[in-house]
């Protein structure tokens, strides 16, 4: 029999048989396959398509999945291309980064006065006091008005601007070489507001384009966007968790956002106007919104204290004049908070339920206007600061709400100003244009777009306004 099947045997027939055993082989490797089967494909994502007439099939070039039976024609396939190049026609654009770099972000620059002002965080207090108007810096930088500052609260040699010029900037605002370190030019629109966050070098800023967006300053790469269906005007973070930021936009929606996972924890619904200004409570369990009123007849609505967690308002009828509050900030170790009014005025409030508005009690003497005026609290506490329509500072009393002093800054209305987290006496800010206008006051000097004022004669201290 053997001599027979050598005599009339092919060599077709020993492929057949190959063939058997390799479909044998394929047939338990299905069988098995069927004991276990994966929720993904971990080595490949590309989708398979049937392949029209008179075409070529693509043949596999990827490297075969570990345990598998591969046949003798895969082997020989796989064998043929293993040499071949890339011919795609239309590779994949390269990355591109939107984060220019004109300078240092170190302290490594710094004037010795200012590193030891920086380090030395225990001021006398006797120096707390005075308020000196000389020009120190004057930072040069966006081509559009400026809507926010912000201070960074662990790098205090930095400061975030946001313009309207689609621009964030990050100043090195005392180093000795270049002052604009970083420009980031994540957004397609216009900024609104931008705030550092506590722990690390990255910036939360958001506006026109219906978004927030989280930026790694030392990388300069934008880690996180978080999108919406409004244009977002205010962003905060929690002053006890950093991975819980509140936002606030033109079409009155409160979010609370977790930037670990990336979504909304709380949403605070109700029939407002536009979010003009959040503020957080000490403790972080309640927030103070304040939304446009213009609109609406219900001036109840401009001024809210929230629960953070169970999502309803405590009170709703904390300020009923038919004003609407640009800014609101509570004060730093008080039960208060104070809401700048388009009254042309501050108003102050407790922190505490039933939050009542002091009726004896007032900061009155600059003007709003109209403009988003903005004011802050000094590092201590006692000293409020305000700008005003008429482009002066004016710095106010906080006990008794009498008027300390007004320094002329601008032609035009100054509207934000800011302390510095770490020196009480400094304080930055930034006007409505970019003209360059002069700083009236001892002596002229130009300034575009912002003008830091040191309010300590002593330790070169700063007050920037904007």
């Amino acid at each position: 029999m053997d001599l027979l099947h050598n005599a009339y045997s092919t060599a077709s027939d020993d492929e057949e048989e190959e063939e058997n055993k390799e479909t044998k082989h394929q047939i338990l490797a299905l069988s098995s396959s069927k004991r276990f089967k994966p929720d993904y494909y971990p080595y490949s994502t590309t989708k398979h398509h049937s392949t029209p007439p008179n075409q070529t099939p693509n043949l596999q070039t990827e490297a075969p999945v570990p345990g598998r039976y591969i046949s003798k024609r895969e082997r020989a396939l796989f064998g043929s291309t293993h040499g071949l190049t890339d011919t795609n026609p239309n590779p994949l654009p390269p990355s591109t980064t939107s984060s220019s770099v004109f300078g240092s972000i170190s302290d490594s620059n710094l004037p010795h006065d200012i590193m030891s002002s920086l380090r030395n965080q225990a001021e006398d207090r006797a120096q707390l006091g005075r308020i000196s108007e000389r020009l120190t810096i004057t930072l040069r930088g966006h081509t559009k008005a400026v809507n926010a500052i912000h201070w960074s609260p662990s790098h205090a040699h930095l400061l975030a601007s946001a313009g309207m010029d689609h621009t964030i900037c990050i100043w090195n605002v005392w180093s000795r070489d270049q002052k604009k370190a970083r420009v980031l030019s994540f957004h397609n629109a216009a900024v609104k507001d931008v705030r550092w966050s506590q722990q690390g070098l990255s910036v939360l800023s958001c506006g026109y384009d219906c978004s927030s967006r989280l930026v790694d300053i030392e990388k300069g790469i934008e880690t996180q966007v978080f999108r919406e269906d409004q244009v977002v005007g205010v962003v905060k973070f929690h002053p006890d968790n950093c991975n819980l930021f509140l936002s606030g936009g033109e079409k009155g929606r409160l979010r609370l956002w977790d930037i670990r996972t990336g979504k909304v924890v709380h949403e605070y619904i109700r029939s407002l106007g536009s979010i003009l200004d959040v503020e957080f409570s000490i403790n972080g369990k309640q927030f103070i919104s304040s939304s446009d009123v213009s609109k609406s007849n219900v001036s109840e609505n401009s001024i809210i204290v929230w629960d953070v967690s169970r999502q309803v308002p405590l009170s709703n009828q904390v300020y009923v004049e038919a004003y609407t509050c640009p800014c609101v900030r509570r004060h730093p170790f008080d039960p208060f908070f104070v809401a700048q009014s388009n009254g042309n005025y501050i108003a102050i409030f407790s922190s505490s339920p039933p939050f009542k508005l002091d009726k004896y009690k007032r900061y009155e003497n600059h003007g709003v206007s109209g403009f988003p005026i903005k004011c802050n609290f000094s590092l201590d506490g006692e000293k409020l600061a305000s700008g005003s329509s008429d482009g002066s500072v004016y710095f106010y009393n906080y006990r008794s709400s009498k008027l300390v002093t007004k320094i002329k800054a601008y032609e035009e209305a100054c509207v934000d100003v800011a302390f510095h987290p770490i020196m009480p006496n400094s304080l930055k800010g930034w006007a409505c244009r970019s003209e360059e206008r002069k700083l009236k006051k001892k002596r002229n000097a130009k300034v575009k777009k912002g003008c830091a004022l040191d309010l300590s004669s002593v330790s070169n201290n700063a007050l920037l306004c904007i």
